[in-house]
C-alpha cells in the first residue's frame, strides 16, 4: 500500500558515493496512475518557487518482496513525474539501494533535463531520531534518469526486525523533493544573471567555497589580500597569498566558475582533503591565523586584527568580600549557542549570564579564602566585522554522538549590541562607539552531521539584494530566502491530498543558518571600500592575463578539433624504452610516443616533412606503417601505407585506417639504417615478406626486452636466421635457442613454441607478430629459475598482485605486503601469509576479504579453502581490491568452522561483576550445551543454581532462549547474549502473578517530551495481583542496593510503545500489565527515570567537530 502523507523526517546521517543505480532499463515498469484530481493538485505545485513535496511510501509485506528492483507510486513536483526506485537486496552490494527516478524518461523529448535537491529516507518506526536520512542534488536528463544511493544501508541493518526498520515486516520511506526554478542548469550564466562568478566545488568542497566567497566579498579585506608582497617567481601552489589573490581576482574579473584546486595545494592539501568535508568554523580560523603570519612585516600587518579581533573580559567578583579577578581575551569569531535560545539576542543574553559559585563550588580568592562569587563575561569591544557561529552541532552526551541542532534560531537584519543600555558591554568598554550592525552574509548547512550541503547568501554592497552563491551558481534571492527561511525549526506543510488526511504535518527543516556576518555601520565605508585594478600588483595581472590567454588558446583548440587529426608515431626507439619496463605485452603504449596535430587538409606527404624536423629522417627513408586491432584484442602494425595513400590528405588516410571514428591515426615509423648507421632506402616488401618483432627473455634476470625487427620470408624457416638473433640478442653465434610467438594476454596469456623446422607460414605468422626467444635450457637448470620459459614468465606478469594485508584487529592500518599471483589457490596464499608471520600451521590462518562500497573489512571471512584462487578473494561485485585481512587463530581453522562462537556476558547474581566468556560448541549444540559449558566456566551463587541466556538490544530483554534451541541460527553480531541465574521467585510463579520487564529510562534532552532513552541492565520483575508501587519500589531497591537518598529521586513509569504514564505509590501496578497480545515484551514496561550516571567515554575538545574528519591543517 503505497500511503502519501508527509512525515517528519529524522536523520542518520551517513556520507555516501552518489551514483546512478547503473542498471539497463528492462522497458517501462508496472506503476499505478494518479486519478486526474490528484494529478491536477500535484501539478498546482509548479506556481511555487521552488516547488517541494513530501512524499511518503509504506510497503508491507517487505521481506517477501521478490524483485529485483521496485519502483513507488508517481508523484508530481514542478509540474514533473517523480517515483523512487529501490532495490530490496541491494543493487549489487550488500546494502539498499535507493534512488528517485524521473517516471516518464522514457518518453521525454531528445534533450530534457531538470535539477532537483532530494533526500531519501528509511524512517525507524519505533525510535524516530534513528531515522536514516541522505541529502543529495542532481540534474537528470536522459543519460542519468536516476540518482541517488548504491550503499544506502546495510541489509542486516534494515531486516533485523529489532532495529525498528521494518515492524510488523513494513517498511516506511520518505522522499522530499524540491525542484529548482532554473532548469536549464548547464546553460545557466551567472555572471550575465547576476554579474558575479562561482567556484567550482573538487569534491566536497563546498563548505569551503561558502567562506571564501564571504570573505571575498568584504571588499576590505580582498584590498588587504591584493596588497600582500608576492613576486613572478612565487608558484600559486606554493603559495597561500598568491593563490588567493589569484583566486579573487578571477573571481572579480572572470565570466566563468573559478577552480579553487590551486589554492588548497597551497593549503598543502592532497585530493583526499579535497573529498573531505571540513568545518567551516575551523577552515575560517586557520585560514585567517595562516594570512595574519602571512602579513606581519608587510604594508597589510594587523588587517585580520583589525577587521575581525575583539576583546572580552572574564571576570570573577566576589559578593561578600573586596575581591575581583578579571582578564581580557581577543576573539575573531564568537560561538553562539543554539539550543534553547530564540533568537541572537538570546543567545548574547546567554553568553554574559551570571554564573554563582557558592556552596561546594565556592571560589578561591587570594586571601581570602573560600567565597561565595559572581562569574561572567562582559564585551570591551566588537570588531568592524563581526563573525558568529551558530552551535548548530553540539554533543549528545547521553547518545556518545555528534548531533545537528535543527531549532528554529532567528536573526535579524539590523543586530543592536547597544541594546538595553548597554548590557553586554564592560565598564571599560568606550560607549561612545556605535554597536549597530547591518547583516552581510548567512552561510547555511543543509543535511546532517555527517555531511551534507554548505551555501552563502550575501549582500555584496549591502543593498536590498541578496544573491545565493552555491558552488559554481550563483543566483538573485530576496531577504526572506536569505533570513526567515534560514531560522531552521519546522514548517507546516498543509496535505495536497486531502483524502488521507486533512490536518497539516510538521517538517524539520534540515538547510538553517550556521554562521552570520554582521558589518558596524559606522565602519561601513570604510570596510565596503572600491577595490580595481590598481589594488592588484603588475606582475599578478601580467601571470593571470597569460594564463587566460592559455586557457584561450585550449579552448580554441577544442572548437577547432574537428579540423584536425592527432598522428601518433612509434618508433624502434619507443618500443626500446617501453617493452620490459613499462610494457610486457604487444609492442608499445600509443599515448606515450610523440603525437602531431595536423590539419585535416594537410597532404599526408607534407605532414612526412614534419617527421623529418622532428627526428632529422629524410623523407625518403620513412616508411609508415598502420596498426590494426585483431580479434583477439592484440593491437599490431598490419601494412605499410601505399604510395596511392601517402599522396591523400591526412583526413581521408584517418578514415581508412580507423574504423572507430576517434580523431586520431597511429602509425609505426619504420627506418632502416646500414652498418654505417646511415639511413638506407625501405627494402621492397612483397607478400612473401614478413615483418616479425623480437624479444628476449633472460630467466636470471627475469628480464624481457625487445631487440628489433627483420623481415623474413615466408617460406623461410626459423633456422635459416638464428645467426642474425643471436647477434640481435647479443649471444654467441652458435647459441641454440627457443622460439615462441606471443599470441595474446586477454582474458588469458597465450603463448606457444615455435617449431624450428617449420617455414614461417606453416606456423601461421604473418606481419606485425611478435616473437620471443631465450637461450635454451636443459631440464637440470630449468630448476634454478623460478620462472624458466618465457610462458611462464608472461603468465607470471600476466597474474601477479601485490596484495597488502592488514591484521583485522587493526582494519585500518597496513601491516605488510605480498607479491603473489591471482592464480594462486587459497592453500598457496595462506602458506605465504603464515610464512611471513612465522606461523608454522597454515590452517591457523584465517583471511577476510576487503569491501571497495565500505572500505572494511567484509562481516563474514573467508571459509576454509571456500575459494579456488586469490583473484576470488580480492573480487568485491565489479571491483577489485588489493587488501586482505588476517587472524591468527588458536585451533585451525577447519576445526573452528565445524564450531559455533558465541560471546555471552554472565551476570553474577549477588556479585556487581560482569564476565565475558567465549563459548565454542558443535554447531548442532542447544542453548542447554552453552548454559552448561558457561556453568563450568563461572562461580555461581549455588551449586544448584538455574541459569538462562537471554538476548539482549538497546537495554532491552528481546528473548528467552528456550534450553533446546539449535545455537547455529544465534547471531551475536548485533544482540548482547546475556547468562544469568534464575532466582528463586520466579521459578514459583502463582496463578496471577505476572513477570514484567523492567528498564532504566531518562529523557532524551534532543527530542519532545514524550520520548525516551533506555540505559543500563535490563531485568525481569515479579509482580504480584493487588501488589502496589510503594511495595515493588522496596523489592526494587534491595535489589540494585540504590542509597536512600538518590532512590529518592527516582521516578516510575507504566511504559507502552515509548510513551511513559507515571505511576505513584498507591497504584496496582498489576493492573497496568493486562495486555497479552502485545507485538514484543518490550513494548511495555516498567520505566525507572533517573540519570545515567555510569562513565562516558572520553570526549575531546573538538566538541563543534563533526565526528568523521580529519582536523582541518594548513601546511605551507
Amino acid at each position: 500500500m503505497t500511503m502519501m502523507t508527509p512525515p517528519p523526517l529524522e536523520q542518520q546521517e551517513d556520507e555516501e558515493i552518489l551514483v546512478p543505480h547503473q542498471e539497463l532499463t528492462e522497458g517501462p515498469q508496472p506503476m499505478e496512475v494518479l486519478s486526474a484530481e490528484t494529478a491536477n493538485a500535484l501539478e498546482s505545485q509548479q506556481v511555487e518557487d521552488p516547488p517541494t513535496f513530501k512524499y511518503r511510501w509504506t510497503i508491507e509485506n517487505f521481506s517477501r518482496l521478490n524483485a529485483k528492483k521496485l519502483y513507488s507510486d508517481i508523484f508530481y513536483v514542478g509540474g514533473y513525474k517523480w517515483r523512487v526506485l529501490i532495490f530490496p537486496k541491494g543493487n549489487n552490494v550488500d546494502h539498499l539501494s535507493m534512488y528517485l527516478d524521473v517516471a516518464d524518461s522514457a518518453t521525454l523529448p531528445y534533450g530534457w533535463s531538470r535539477y532537483a535537491q532530494f533526500a531519501l529516507a528509511i524512517v525507524n518506526q519505533v525510535h524516530g531520531k534513528y531515522t536514516i536520512r541522505k541529502d543529495t542534488q542532481h540534474q537528470f536528463n536522459g543519460r542519468e534518469s536516476d540518482w541517488g544511493f548504491t550503499s544506502f544501508m546495510s541489509l542486516s541493518e534494515l531486516y533485523d526486525p529489532s532495529r525498528g526498520y521494518l515492524v510488523n515486516d513494513t517498511c516506511v520511506i520518505d522522499a522530499e523533493v524540491t525542484v529548482r526554478k532554473v532548469i536549464d542548469y548547464w546553460s545557466y550564466d551567472s555572471k550575465k544573471e547576476t554579474g558575479y562568478v562561482g567556484l567550482k566545488n573538487q569534491g566536497a568542497t563546498c563548505y569551503m567555497n561558502s567562506l571564501l566567497q564571504t570573505l571575498y566579498h568584504i571588499p576590505y579585506f580582498r584590498k588587504a589580500v591584493y596588497h600582500m608582497p608576492t613576486t613572478e617567481n612565487d608558484m600559486p601552489s606554493g603559495s597561500i597569498p598568491l593563490a588567493l589573490q589569484s583566486l579573487f581576482y578571477k573571481l572579480q574579473y572572470s565570466d566563468n566558475s573559478v577552480a579553487t584546486k590551486e589554492l588548497t595545494k597551497s593549503f598543502g592539501w592532497d585530493t583526499y582533503d579535497s573529498f573531505m568535508q571540513h568545518d567551516v568554523q575551523e577552515l575560517n580560523r586557520v585560514l585567517c591565523e595562516k594570512l595574519e603570519d602571512k602579513m606581519k612585516g608587510t604594508v597589510v600587518e594587523g588587517t585580520i586584527q583589525h577587521l575581525f579581533e575583539g576583546h572580552h573580559m572574564n571576570y570573577i567578583e566576589c559578593i561578600n568580600v573586596d575581591y575581583k579577578s578579571t582578564r581580557k581575551e581577543s576573539f575573531y569569531d564568537l560561538q553562539l549557542d543554539v539550543k534553547g535560545c530564540r533568537d541572537v539576542y538570546s543567545s548574547f543574553d546567554k553568553y554574559v549570564e551570571v554564573e554563582r559559585l557558592e556552596g561546594d563550588n565556592k571560589y578561591q580568592a587570594e586571601n581570602h579564602g573560600l567565597q561565595d562569587a559572581k562569574k561572567g563575561v562582559l564585551f570591551i569591544d566588537f570588531p568592524p566585522v563581526l563573525q558568529l557561529q551558530l552551535k548548530r552541532f553540539e554533543y549528545d552526551f547521553m547518545r556518545d554522538t555528534m548531533v545537528k541542532i535543527n531549532d528554529r534560531y532567528e536573526f535579524p537584519l539590523q543586530l543592536d549590541l547597544d541594546r538595553d543600555n548597554g548590557k553586554y558591554l564592560s565598564p571599560d568598554a568606550d560607549r561612545r562607539v556605535r554597536n549597530l550592525y547591518t547583516l552581510h552574509s548567512v552561510l547555511v548547512h543543509s543535511g546532517g552531521v555527517h555531511g551534507g550541503h554548505y551555501y552563502a547568501f550575501i549582500r555584496p554592497t549591502l543593498s536590498d539584494q541578496w544573491f545565493k552563491f552555491d558552488d559554481e551558481r550563483v543566483t538573485k534571492e530576496d531577504a526572506k530566502k536569505a533570513l526567515e527561511e534560514q531560522y531552521g525549526g519546522e514548517e507546516e506543510l498543509p496535505q495536497t491530498n486531502p483524502g488521507f488526511n486533512n490536518s497539516p504535518f510538521k517538517f524539520t527543516k534540515y538547510s538553517n543558518a550556521y554562521m552570520l556576518v554582521y558589518i558596524r555601520e559606522s565602519d561601513k565605508e570604510k570596510i565596503m571600500c572600491d577595490v580595481d585594478e590598481k589594488d592588484i600588483a603588475e606582475h599578478l595581472r601580467i601571470r593571470l592575463k597569460k594564463e587566460q590567454e592559455e586557457k584561450e588558446h585550449k579552448k580554441k583548440e577544442k572548437a577547432e578539433a574537428h579540423l584536425y587529426t592527432i598522428i601518433k608515431v612509434a618508433r624502434n626507439e619507443d618500443l626500446i624504452e617501453q617493452i620490459g619496463k613499462e610494457m610486457f605485452f604487444d609492442l608499445v603504449d600509443h599515448d606515450k610516443v610523440r603525437a602531431f596535430r595536423i590539419q585535416k587538409q594537410l597532404p599526408f606527404n607534407h605532414f612526412k616533412e614534419d617527421v623529418f624536423k622532428e627526428f632529422g629522417i629524410p623523407v625518403q627513408f620513412q616508411r609508415f606503417w598502420l596498426w590494426a586491432k585483431r580479434q583477439n584484442h592484440t593491437y599490431r602494425p598490419n601494412r605499410p601505407l601505399t604510395p596511392q595513400e601517402e599522396a591523400q590528405s591526412v583526413g581521408q588516410l584517418r578514415e581508412v585506417s580507423n574504423k572507430t571514428h576517434n580523431a586520431e591515426l597511429k602509425l609505426l615509423l619504420e627506418v632502416e639504417i646500414g652498418p654505417d648507421l646511415h639511413f638506407l632506402p625501405p627494402p621492397a616488401k612483397t607478400k612473401e615478406d614478413i615483418l616479425l618483432f623480437f624479444k628476449v627473455y633472460d630467466p636470471e634476470k627475469e628480464n624481457l626486452r625487445f631487440v628489433g625487427r627483420l623481415f623474413v620470408k615466408a617460406l623461410g624457416k626459423p633456422t635459416e636466421i638464428l645467426s642474425k638473433l643471436n647477434e640481435l640478442a647479443e649471444f654467441p653465434p652458435n647459441e641454440e635457442i627457443d622460439l615462441y610467438e606471443e599470441i595474446k594476454f586477454e582474458p588469458n596469456v597465450m603463448c606457444e613454441h615455435i617449431d624450428m623446422r617449420m617455414s614461417f607460414k606453416s606456423s601461421q605468422l604473418e606481419d606485425g607478430d611478435i616473437i620471443c626467444y631465450q637461450k635454451s635450457l636443459t631440464s637440470a637448470n630449468r630448476s634454478q629459475f623460478r620462472y624458466p620459459d618465457v610462458p611462464s614468465f608472461l603468465e607470471y606478469v600476466r597474474n601477479r598482485q601485490v596484495v597488502h594485508f592488514r591484521s583485522l584487529e587493526k582494519p585500518k592500518e597496513e601491516d605488510f605486503s605480498l607479491e603473489l599471483s591471482k592464480l594462486f589457490t587459497y592453500d598457496d596464499v595462506v602458506e605465504r601469509v603464515a610464512r611471513q608471520l612465522g606461523v608454522d600451521d597454515s590452517s591457523k590462518i584465517r583471511l577476510t576479504s576487503h569491501n571497495c562500497y565500505s572500505q572494511q573489512p567484509k562481516p563474514q571471512p573467508i571459509k576454509y579453502r571456500g575459494v579456488d584462487h586469490l583473484l576470488d578473494m580480492l573480487v568485491h561485485y565489479n571491483q577489485t581490491s588489493d587488501i586482505l585481512y588476517y587472524e591468527i587463530l588458536d585451533i585451525p581453522l577447519p576445526e573452528l568452522q565445524g564450531l559455533k562462537t558465541l560471546k555471552v556476558a554472565f551476570h553474577h547474581a549477588t556479585k556487581e561483576e560482569v564476565a565475558i566468556h567465549t563459548i565454542r560448541l558443535p554447531k548442532n549444540s542447544t542453548v542447554a550445551d552453552v548454559i552448561n559449558d558457561l556453568k563450568t566456566k563461572v562461580e555461581l551463587s549455588r551449586p544448584d543454581a538455574e541459569v538462562r541466556l537471554l538476548e539482549v538490544f538497546y537495554h532491552k530483554i528481546y528473548k528467552i532462549f528456550p534450553p533446546g534451541e539449535k545455537i547455529e541460527n544465534i547471531n551475536d553480531q548485533y544482540w548482547t547474549l546475556r547468562a544469568e541465574e534464575i532466582p528463586e521467585e520466579e521459578k514459583s510463579l502463582g496463578l496471577h502473578d505476572r513477570m514484567i520487564h523492567v528498564y532504566h529510562f531518562t529523557r532524551d534532552s534532543n527530542q519532545n517530551q514524550m520520548q525516551v532513552q533506555n540505559f543500563g541492565e535490563p531485568f525481569f520483575l515479579v509482580i504480584k495481583e493487588g501488589e502496589t508501587l510503594a511495595d515493588i519500589k522496596i523489592r526494587i531497591q534491595t535489589k540494585l542496593q540504590v542509597p536512600d537518598d538518590e532512590f529518592s529521586k527516582w521516578k516510575f513509569a507504566f511504559i507502552s510503545l515509548g510513551r511513559p504514564e507515571y505511576l505513584q505509590d498507591s497504584d496496582i501496578v498489576s493492573n497496568r500489565f493486562q495486555r497479552r497480545d502485545i507485538y514484543g515484551a518490550w513494548e511495555q514496561y516498567l520505566g525507572l527515570e533517573h540519570s545515567d550516571t555510569a562513565p562516558k567515554k572520553a570526549y575531546t575538545t573538538n566538541q563543534n567537530r563533526h565526528t568523521f574528519e580529519k582536523p582541518v591543517k594548513i601546511y605551507n
